[in-house]
């Protein structure tokens, strides 16, 4: 990993309708990363947010629920 992957190890996704994902951002902290998708997640948009940590490759759907 290089020293960006080190300092912010938390990724917010975003999954639209089609299925696509993209990363919104990356954090310090999960709090922080699940603060924004929190955030994001509460505007009523029917896009999928989830908080992952870099190397995680699972989903919600995946998982069961989210993060």
């Amino acid at each position: 990993m290089n020293d960006g992957a080190l300092s912010l190890p938390w990724l917010v996704i975003r999954q639209d309708d089609n299925g696509n994902r993209y990363r919104v951002g990356r954090y310090a902290t999960r709090a922080e990363a699940q603060k924004i998708a929190d955030s994001l997640d509460g505007r009523g948009h029917k896009q999928l947010y989830w908080v992952e940590r870099i190397g995680q490759t699972s989903s919600p759907s995946e998982e069961g629920t989210r993060n």
